[in-house]
């Protein structure tokens, strides 16, 4: 199977992201790994769930910490409850924060989760 060379121009990128299938976003969602979690599990980044800590690296609200309230698959962005903002009518609402700004910090750990780490770590240590 050959793979699709990507184009060099940004605005092909972007329509490429967008047209893309929402299944294929999933990989687009993941995040880099805290120093800690990625001497423990000896991967860089992975895709964050619901519940996990995560710090926030940049923008308005960089070095804060929060727990993911919400994932939005079609437009690859992560909803953080420390992350809001008011609206001029004075509800709260949340930011939406691109992956790529975003660290895990602390896992949400159920028993898929668990056996997905670990199938991941025993790959690894077999490609070595």
């Amino acid at each position: 199977m050959v793979k699709k060379v990507s184009p060099k121009s940004p605005r092909k990128q972007r329509r490429m992201i967008y047209k893309s299938p929402i299944h294929s976003h999933k990989n687009m969602l993941k995040c880099r790994l805290d120093e800690f979690l990625r001497e423990e599990y000896s991967m860089r980044s992975l895709v964050p769930k619901k519940g996990d800590l995560v710090r926030i690296m940049r923008g308005q609200f960089r070095e804060t910490e929060g727990k993911i309230v919400r994932i939005d698959y079609t437009k690859i962005r992560i909803y953080v409850d420390s992350a809001t903002t008011t609206k001029s009518d004075g509800k709260e609402v949340q930011v939406p924060l691109h992956p790529s700004n975003l660290m895990l910090v602390k896992l949400e750990l159920n028993d898929e989760r668990k056996a997905l780490l670990e199938r991941k770590t025993v790959q690894i240590a077999e490609s070595e």
